[in-house]
């Protein structure tokens, strides 16, 4: 089930001062190889992505696919979502607490099986907003917490404890989560 944007939220959201629109002067510049978060829009795009994307702890396999779907929004490294039937969902617990996404909705949070830690490694959104219903219960993994690749490429995790966006050679910043970057 998807819900709608509350009007409170809309109107929160259009305080924005990026939107991607005009890439900023202190945005890295790419090459010809790379996509700059400050060319991606806001609110985010979903984009499906074929690349080999595998997530795993040691030698445990936690998900792998090539169906995946990437968010891109202005300042943040991109997230790759997974659908569950590319996750090995006995490997995950569901955990205490959530937040709330202004554009996607409410998330609920994922930790280890048998980790002894309740410490969340992922997160879905098992009733996302319309605009972002194509990731209905897909899974996201934070790169600080488990290891994941992109077509073999190690990904490196994002600033902030918070965030859980994709870093790989492809991406140019600087991202939201860096030092001074309060205010993005």
């Amino acid at each position: 089930m998807t819900k709608q944007v509350p009007k409170w939220l809309k109107t929160a959201q259009q305080q924005w001062d990026f939107r991607g629109q005009n890439r900023p002067r202190f945005a890295i510049e790419p090459a010809p190889d790379q996509e700059s978060v400050w060319d991606y829009p806001r609110p985010p795009a979903l984009v499906a992505d074929g690349r080999l994307v595998v997530v795993k702890v040691g030698e445990r396999v936690i998900a792998e696919s090539s169906a995946t779907m990437r968010v891109l929004e202005t300042a943040s490294p991109p997230t790759f979502y997974i659908p569950p039937r590319d996750v090995e969902m006995t490997q995950l617990v569901n955990v205490a607490g959530s937040s709330m996404c202004e554009w996607k909705g409410s998330a609920k949070y994922w930790a280890l099986t048998n980790s002894g830690s309740e410490r969340a490694v992922g997160w879905s959104y098992p009733s996302p907003f319309a605009e972002f219903a194509q990731i209905q219960d897909y899974l996201a993994f934070y790169p600080s917490r488990v290891d994941c690749l992109v077509d073999g490429e190690r990904v490196r995790a994002q600033a902030g404890e918070f965030y859980g966006g994709w870093v790989t050679d492809e991406i140019v910043g600087p991202f939201k989560g860096d030092p001074g970057t309060g205010g993005w």
